[in-house]
């Protein structure tokens, strides 16, 4: 009798050879890193090097950040994964009334060039590979980020690393959205075309099935939203004048690993056939690098539990194995506390361990794509492939990903998704260890890390400082540029961006002065 997976597909008990009937290896498979790319997109995988191990990791202030950044680097990571607070994320400064009790909460407050100093002191952003997690304001971090390596004597093409930039799942998701869908596109697309100019090296978003996951979505519905946002974002690049093999090398893709392990990795290979026969037939890219759907995976918080949280570093070992058996280019593998409050030093050196024990202690590391032509994986990988294409085409229905958004298509799938889920858990169909079964009656103490209330008024002095020692009158003639550059239509905004930010306009400043042009995005449905 068959079991449904995540996404409702039938997983049989068993498997053979009739579950492949007609099923032609070359069109399927190819080889590691060809066409269609479903083993992977480097012939050699992780037989050279392992994936990069890189850590989320932001909270409080920048010099607090900075300290975990350099315990994560002793500690053996590869690569810095930068969290921000919620008023960052959303383009307010620390010292705004709207920002009252979520400064430092959720990640690292960053109000200007002055707080990205701090956060990156003692690191060379010459050899370290970045991760930003920032969506609206990302042009605004990316030039910071940008303007601290020029202090460093790093020259632009030697920054490596990604901002997520990814605005489209925010409104069908997460929601820290600033502006409307049509000028958000048009940031992005300039972001594209100035970091082929300036940041050559650097990944210019990086579009998220991620978020949609932890709301609830299913592994079909996340990678077909995800590459149906991914659509979107081509086809405003090439509407701006790019040319598809002049930006498509530098998307990448951030998915969710779950505890499923055979649908996840089957997951992950049919995405990347899926996006890769995308952008050869409906774009025509040429170049074989616009073809690779690179991605980096995170562990899913949404799976951890706050009941028997050490219950967790079994879960992540779990979904990391996924991730590495999916063939991801880069990991963050979830501490066991985040499911309290945010990680401790131990708890995030475990989650490094986790990945350090997976590629150094295990042999999933000594051959390319050990799964390739399992009964089952194949079998999964064709059926979610399927459904992930029926969803794709169900939004093309609507007029492409915007349209379903502001249909409310994307966000009503998923939330029925995540219903089902709910409900399952409550009834006791899906078991949740140390939940819904194998409880215990008392749970140990456990001491979590908190962030000092007092950053607030610390951040607020470091601005009411930095207003009084900067000149104004140079901040205020470079938004104004800003802003005559948002209300053209042909010219890139990044490049009045950066001399605003030059000049230590802050985060919040840009933000509003782009919100006085544009004017901010209200979901249909808060009416």
């Amino acid at each position: 009798m068959s079991s449904l997976s995540e996404s409702g597909l039938p997983i049989e008990p068993v498997y053979g050879p009739s579950a492949l009937t007609g099923w032609d290896p070359a069109a399927k498979l190819g080889e590691p890193g060809a066409f269609p790319f479903t083993r992977g997109v480097y012939p050699t995988m992780y037989t050279g090097k392992p994936w990069t191990m890189r850590q989320y990791a932001g909270f409080g202030t920048a010099a607090e950040s900075n300290r975990r950044y350099h315990q994560l680097i002793n500690a053996g990571t590869m690569g810095l994964s930068v969290a921000f607070d919620l008023p960052t994320q959303m383009g307010y400064d620390s010292d705004e009334a709207i920002a009252a009790g979520e400064v430092g909460k959720v990640g690292v407050a960053i109000d200007s060039v002055e707080d990205m100093r701090v956060l990156f002191e003692g690191i060379p952003l010459g050899e370290v590979s970045t991760s930003m997690t920032i969506n609206a304001p990302g042009s605004v971090l990316l030039l910071m980020y940008q303007l601290v390596g020029e202090e460093q004597g790093v020259s632009s093409d030697r920054l490596t690393g990604t901002i997520q930039n990814d605005i489209l799942k925010e409104y069908i998701a997460r929601g820290t959205y600033i502006f409307p869908p049509k000028p958000s596109l048009r940031l992005v697309s300039n972001v594209f075309q100035y970091c082929h100019r300036e940041v050559p090296k650097w990944n210019t978003i990086s579009i998220s099935g991620y978020h949609m996951a932890e709301a609830g979505a299913t592994p079909a519905q996340e990678i077909a939203f995800t590459l149906a946002n991914g659509i979107e974002y081509v086809r405003a690049a090439i509407a701006s004048g790019l040319d598809v093999d002049d930006f498509a090398p530098r998307l990448s893709f951030f998915f969710v690993a779950r505890t499923t392990l055979l649908e996840e990795i089957a997951k992950f290979r049919a995405a990347r056939r899926i996006w890769a026969r995308v952008m050869r037939d409906e774009f025509g890219a040429k170049n074989p690098k616009s073809l690779m759907l690179r991605f980096h995976t995170q562990t899913a918080g949404v799976q951890l539990t706050a009941q028997q949280p050490e219950v967790n570093l079994v879960r992540v070992a779990l979904q990391g194995l996924g991730a590495v058996l999916g063939g991801t280019q880069s990991l963050h593998t979830n501490s066991f506390d985040e499911a309290i409050a945010l990680p401790t030093e131990k708890a995030a050196r475990l989650a490094l361990r986790t990945q350090q024990v997976i590629a150094y202690e295990s042999d999933v590391t000594k051959t390319v794509d050990p799964l390739a032509g399992s009964y089952a994986i194949e079998a999964l990988t064709d059926e979610v492939e399927t459904a992930a294409l029926e969803l794709m085409a169900r939004v093309e229905d609507f007029g492409g990903a915007v349209a379903g958004i502001e249909a409310g298509f994307q966000k009503q799938e998923i939330e029925r998704s995540a219903y089902q889920i709910t409900q399952e858990i409550d009834s006791g169909k899906r078991t949740v260890v140390g939940v819904n079964k194998y409880t215990i009656d008392t749970e140990e103490p456990y001491e979590p890390l908190r962030v000092d209330p007092a950053i607030e008024a610390q951040q607020a002095d470091r601005l009411t400082k930095l207003r009084a020692d900067r000149d104004n009158s140079a901040v205020t003639k470079a938004l104004d540029a800003m802003k005559r550059a948002a209300e053209s239509d042909t010219e890139n905004v990044l490049y009045p961006m950066r001399e605003a930010l030059a000049a230590r306009a802050t985060g919040g400043e840009v933000s509003h002065a782009l919100r006085g042009v544009w004017g901010t995005y209200v979901p249909a449905d808060a009416f």
